[in-house]
């Protein structure tokens, strides 16, 4: 009898750790199929089912052997504790491994970059389409007075606190959290030092901004942006209008534009800074960090004017007097003429 028993007992030790090896190697050993990729992105939206997540998985057809994931999501309750999100399946991925990730919500982040924009509108077609919440979702937001005055800002300001960088976000992250991350990400960059500067200028940093956003408009010579910026800045303090022409470009609305009409300069628009006094309500672009500063380190000089140069290298000649001035205007204007001579006999030798 005790042999018997002992038999049993062996074979039953033999069954269990099979069976434990089994399970083991079921919930430990690689289950992903992706014939070849080294990853699979997939995203569970907001409120997704446990249903929502096997017919995604159905649909890239991502296991090897989807009963054995089942019986383990199943065993671990994750139809309770599944959380939305974007998600990187990679290679050799155990049913340990996703399930595990899919409880405790470890997304992978998307990766935003933006620059050269001039509208809210540009920036939610750039940004909307990356995120879960989507171009209208953000466009309410980034219009809505309580949203912005809840950082001390106006809608038509709002939008300075979107600085150029690339920055990792949350694909699920709804507009108005985003909108606290970017303003997070803001209030790093105007550091103390930075915020002492734009007080020595006399203006507050959104303020700044949108000056260099005009700076911006104005070049994209970053070893000219200072000298530029400090035409405005004395400006400013001379009670002088801006008179710049990129607001007035803004205000039109057509960005193809390269000169600036007479006609142009009658246009009603708070942006029009040949009408009004004063910083425009708003950036008519988003500045660069170094546009930024470069504002904040502005030449110190005593030129109230600026215009293009003769010889069409983007640079500018700077003048003290409105004398000064016309004479520049005068021979950038010769050889834009001559410029369109040339042109025209070019085209009509090719013809």
């Amino acid at each position: 009898m005790k042999k018997i028993i002992l038999i049993i007992l062996t074979i039953l030790l033999i069954l269990g750790a099979g069976g434990a090896w089994y399970v083991y190697n079921k919930a430990f050993s690689p289950n992903v199929n992706l014939e070849g990729k080294n990853e699979q992105v997939i995203y569970l939206p907001t409120g997704s089912t446990m249903q929502n997540l096997m017919d995604t998985i159905e649909k890239y057809n991502l296991l090897q052997d989807k009963s054995s994931f089942e019986m383990l999501a199943k065993y671990k309750h994750l139809d309770k504790k599944l959380k939305s999100g974007r998600y990187v399946i990679v290679a050799g991925m155990s049913n340990n491994a996703m399930v595990n990730m899919f409880i405790s919500g470890r997304q992978t982040p998307v990766t935003i970059t933006f620059n050269n924009i001039r509208t809210r509108e540009d920036f939610v077609e750039k940004i909307g389409p990356k995120l879960e919440c989507g171009k209208e979702a953000l466009l309410e937001v980034l219009n809505s007075d309580s949203i912005a005055k809840k950082y001390g800002l106006t809608r038509e300001n709002l939008m300075v606190i979107f600085i150029p960088n690339t920055y990792e976000i949350y694909w699920n992250t709804s507009a108005a959290d985003f909108i606290d991350k970017m303003y997070a990400e803001y209030e790093k960059f105007w550091t103390s030092e930075r915020r002492k500067k734009a007080e020595a200028i006399g203006l507050k940093p959104e303020e700044v901004s949108i000056l260099a956003s005009i700076v911006q408009g104005e070049t994209n010579k970053i070893d000219e942006m200072g000298e530029i910026a400090g035409v405005y800045i004395n400006r400013i303090r001379k009670g002088w209008k801006l008179e710049a022409c990129p607001t007035v470009i803004f205000a039109i609305g057509d960005f193809t534009k390269t000169r600036v009409l007479k006609k142009d300069l009658e246009i009603e628009s708070p942006y029009n800074t040949y009408r009004n006094e004063g910083l425009p309500p708003g950036p008519i672009n988003l500045p660069n960090a170094s546009t930024i500063d470069q504002v904040l380190n502005y030449s110190k000089h005593d030129y109230m004017f600026f215009s293009a140069r003769e010889d069409f290298s983007g640079y500018h000649n700077f003048a003290v007097t409105s004398k000064q001035h016309a004479a520049n205007a005068r021979k950038y204007q010769a050889a834009y003429r001559e410029w369109q001579k040339k042109k025209k006999k070019e085209e009509q030798a090719n013809n």
